[in-house]
Formats: structure tokens, C-alpha cells, sequence
């Protein structure tokens, strides 16, 4: 993947995970260009494919396309960062991220954006 194309996601991103928004100067690892659509589902390496992502949420994610709604049992599309609204979906309660929509908590639960290790790294990060 050339450098250029990096540099857009990342700058796009504001060097924070699309998913759960956690910092990229707060992570000791190197955040993840992620294909929102994988690869091996057709996905390619387009702009509009690529993601910013912590470490936990692109390997929670994986080739994930959906999840279930904990509420409702239903199947539903996970968070798309090219076509959906953050807000929209998910919101910033204390220490926990919050569902607003099935999409929003399907994707809290696939991704585990709520773990112990995550609720605590947003505590010592003061994010209550």
C-alpha cells in the first residue's frame, strides 16, 4: 500500500480509531490501516475501504460484516466509518460507549469496545 495513501487515513482520521475514537498518541501500539470491507470479501484497497483502527478494534473486527443487536436479536451491518455518523450511532456515557442504534451496539459488542482493558485505559485517560 503506497505511503501517500497512509498518510490520507491517517490524517482523515485525526490519528484516531474510527471505531472507538481512542487516541493514537494513548496507544503504544501502532494504529491499523483496516479494510472495512475485507479483502477476502471483495474489499480492495480503495480510500473509501480503509479505516483507522486500534489494534483491539481491528482485531476484534476482523473480516466481521455484521453482528447481532444485543436489544433485538436482529442481524445487522456493523459501523461503516465511510457512510456512517459516529454520533449517530454511539455516544460517550462515563466511561462506556454507548449504543444508539442496532448498528452502534452490534458493533460495541463484536468489536468489545467496552472490555475491561478499554474501560479502564479511559479511566487513567480521565475520559469520564
Amino acid at each position: 500500500m503506497e505511503m501517500a495513501l497512509r498518510e490520507l487515513v491517517r490524517r482523515r482520521a485525526q490519528d484516531q480509531c474510527e471505531y472507538c475514537r481512542l487516541d493514537q498518541r494513548h496507544s503504544r501500539l501502532a494504529f491499523h490501516l483496516e479494510h472495512i470491507v475485507a479483502k477476502q470479501h471483495g474489499g480492495g484497497e480503495a480510500e473509501d475501504n480503509l479505516a483507522l483502527a486500534c489494534h483491539r478494534c481491528n482485531l476484534h473486527k476482523g473480516p466481521n460484516l455484521s453482528g447481532i443487536d444485543p436489544d433485538t436479536g436482529t442481524l445487522v451491518p456493523l459501523f461503516h466509518p465511510r457512510r456512517d455518523l459516529w454520533r449517530e450511532h454511539f455516544e460517550l456515557r462515563s466511561i462506556r460507549i454507548e449504543g444508539l442504534t442496532p448498528i452502534g451496539r452490534a458493533t460495541i459488542q463484536v468489536l468489545a469496545m467496552n472490555d475491561a482493558r478499554r474501560v479502564e485505559l479511559r479511566i487513567a485517560l480521565g475520559m469520564t
